[in-house]
């Protein structure tokens, strides 16, 4: 007997001061630990008693086991909090590990990266619990919470930074509490929030932020749950917000959210008081909601009564969002649970709390929204003013019928495709791109008038906006090209009229085009890979110019079209002194009218352009002189006004277009007698011209 002394000696320090693994992991006093599990009951709490233990707080730290198994911690009176952390071995919480515990009000189970796995029910009957962590684990499966049974007033959840964890299954908080409850789910892998995910729960705050693949909230996602008063979706990749269940949302945070293009319908956001999002188109479509619905308030009511802020029971929430968009956002503050904003009337039987002067604090608080709107994005409609809305509409349809019609009647004429047509066949297309890309701005104008600001992003950032980008610079460009190449081309054919054999023939004019298309194709892609962007303002400009390559490509672009003008203006000086030079007195008369009416016409075009060109110039060194508001007259009446006027000016009022109009109409079965007279007169003025060359050849040879 006396010899097993000794061996209940030291049985009795192991269980005193607990037994230390090789893994560092020390078993609390009150538990008894195997080589596979842990026990932490009443019953070992009771025998640590009876020898002077006692702990409110288990730290188990390096876990040597793989599993937590059922009622391993079970009917503890006396502790409060237990930690779990650190524990790379541990894989399994079984089904009531965590079973009735009444004194405990924490539980954090954290940097367990192989726990894979919680049982149902792990947390059973925890009535006082109110903080709750499970973090960086690696579940794949939402832990089972429902049967915790929490009465205490103020509940915090902590489930983040579990990276393989991708969905929240519906009913998947009811039981936790019955009070309000706040929810830090950020950090996850969740990519899906299903329908009644938070039925049955009352959300204080919800904090989605930073899971990055979450793409879904289903339209029912809070079917069923009161709240939440702040929602956190920052840093996700949501592309749309449910439609139901956001009328009790009184702060909305989603910054970095660039999937979010739109917002619900703004209805659904009536309770909101501050919001910061990504885009400040979106801060707009909120600032005219809050205007519309502060319109809705009886004028009386605004009288900023004392009593409202002595009896208002919303009063301490417009404390905290209250202030300007810089006061910093008060989370750790409910914004539900310490008022009590449902009293039943049983509550206080037949006694009248109506007091008639409270009747006036019914006001709303101003709604704070951050970003506001920028020098780019105005809180206005595409077109800005009314009489650009009807404009942009009688100028691109002008361009696309006049364009339209010039291609059409060149490429089924049967007459010898000449140089000036072939040029005037580019300038016509590259025309007709800028007539594609009005119509495509005034058709998303007229679709998203008077509420542009709610669709905003959707059409900035999309395809739509982008191709209507690429459409406007590409063709503006060539538009400039081709003009300047005509100019060129008319000088050159002047200038050398007695020696055919030195005018341009129509293989180097393909090939001066084909030069010409790579340069503006290269100055139309640019902004779609990164060097500028189209996304900057409404009218899908590249006014983008934050970064010193994009402030670059907008001066090139500039200078480009400055450069163009001086050429078209010296080579019209060099025309014009030609065609008067007395000692030339044979050139073309048909020459000489061409000239001078495409130098009046050319150099118009390009007056046009010049107000344009100031002021991007002086908005490309980061002094701008003009706001982008007043900007759009100059973009729907100067920049597009040339691809209007330059089928009419250089082709259709021509008597070679009308005489190949004719020809057409004639194959047609209509004015067969107009296209016979344009015929005759073509080959009377050709025969003419032929008759003065020899002439004018004969009198060269014999001086």
């Amino acid at each position: 007997m006396w010899t097993s002394t000794p061996g209940l000696v030291f049985l009795s320090v192991l269980f005193f001061y607990g037994c230390k693994s090789a893994s560092g992991f020390v078993c609390p006093r009150i538990c008894r630990c195997f080589s596979n599990t842990i026990r932490c009951n009443n019953v070992t709490e009771g025998s640590a008693l009876m020898m002077g233990q006692r702990d409110k707080r288990l730290f188990l730290y390096q876990l040597s086991f793989n599993t937590i198994s059922s009622h391993s911690f079970e009917d503890l009176t006396g502790v409060q909090r237990i930690e779990i952390t650190q524990s790379v071995t541990l894989e399994t919480i079984e089904t009531l590990a965590f079973n009735n515990l009444p004194s405990l009000t924490e539980i954090s189970i954290q940097n367990t990266r192989s726990l894979m796995h919680i049982g149902h029910k792990a947390f059973n009957s925890l009535p006082k619990l109110r903080y709750m962590s499970i973090s960086n684990t690696g579940i794949r499966v939402f832990p089972d919470i429902t049967s915790v049974n929490s009465l205490e007033t103020e509940f915090i959840l902590d489930i983040c930074d579990n990276l393989y964890l991708q969905e929240i299954p519906p009913n998947a908080f009811t039981g936790v509490t019955k009070e309000y409850i706040t929810m830090n789910l950020y950090n996850n892998g969740i990519r899906e929030i299903h329908d009644y995910a938070f039925n049955g729960t009352k959300i204080d705050k919800l904090v989605l932020k930073n899971n990055r693949n979450l793409r879904v909230l289903h339209r029912d996602t809070f079917k069923g749950a009161t709240g939440p008063g702040v929602l956190d979706i920052s840093a996700t990749a949501l592309t749309k917000l449910p439609s139901q269940g956001l009328e009790s949302v009184l702060v909305l945070l989603a910054q970095s959210a660039y999937a979010l293009k739109s917002l619900p319908p703004l209805q659904g956001l009536w309770s909101l008081r501050e919001a910061h999002l990504t885009y400040n188109s979106h801060c707009c479509a909120l600032l005219s909601l809050n205007r519309n619905r502060d319109s809705l308030i009886n004028p009386a009511w605004k009288n900023d009564s004392t009593y409202c802020d002595e009896s208002d029971p919303s009063a301490r929430v417009q404390q905290v969002l209250g202030g300007s968009a810089d006061t910093p956002l008060l989370m750790d503050v409910p914004f539900f649970s310490a008022v009590n904003l449902f009293v039943k009337e049983e509550d206080f039987g037949d006694v009248n709390f109506h007091y008639p002067e409270l009747d006036f604090c019914q006001t709303q608080p101003a709604l704070v929204c951050t970003p506001e709107a920028d020098a780019f994005n105005p809180c206005e409609d595409i077109a800005g003013f009314s009489f650009l809305r009807v404009a942009i509409w009688f100028i691109n349809i002008l361009a696309i019928a006049g364009n339209l019609t010039v291609l059409l009647v060149i490429f089924t004429s049967r007459n010898k495709l000449t140089v000036p047509r072939f040029l005037m066949c580019h300038l016509a297309f590259a025309d007709l791109c800028i007539g594609i890309y009005l119509l495509m701005i005034a058709t998303v104008d007229l679709r998203t008038r008077g509420y542009y600001s709610q669709h905003a992003i959707e059409w900035q950032t999309g395809p739509g906006c982008s191709i209507a980008g690429f459409l406007s610079v590409f063709g503006g460009e060539l538009s400039v090209y081709t003009l300047c190449t005509i100019t060129l081309e008319r000088w050159h054919t002047i200038t050398n009229a007695l020696q055919i054999e030195r005018r341009l023939v129509l293989t180097q004019a393909v090939t001066i085009m084909a030069a010409g298309w790579l340069i503006c194709l290269g100055m139309g892609m640019l902004p779609l890979v990164g060097v500028s962007s189209y996304t900057k303002v409404s009218m899908c400009l590249p006014m983008d110019i934050e970064t010193p390559l994009a402030q670059a490509f907008i001066i090139i672009i500039l200078l480009f079209n400055v450069g163009a003008f001086v050429v078209v203006c010296v080579c019209y000086v060099l025309i014009y002194l030609a065609v008067n030079n007395p000692e030339f007195p044979g050139r073309s008369t048909a020459d000489t009218k061409i000239a001078k009416r495409m130098a009046v016409l050319i150099f118009t075009d390009f007056l046009c352009m010049a107000p344009i060109s100031f002021f991007a110039i002086s908005a490309a060194f980061k002094v701008p002189l003009i706001t982008v508001t007043n900007s759009k007259i100059l973009l729907v009446l100067f920049f597009p006004i040339n691809s209007c006027a330059n089928p009419f000016v250089y082709a259709i009022f021509t008597k070679a277009f009308r005489k190949d109009a004719y020809q057409l109409m004639s194959a047609m079965g209509c004015c067969k007698s107009k296209a016979s007279v344009y015929r005759m007169k073509a080959y009377s003025s050709e025969k003419a011209i032929r008759n003065n060359l020899r002439s004018n050849i004969k009198n060269t040879t014999q001086e």
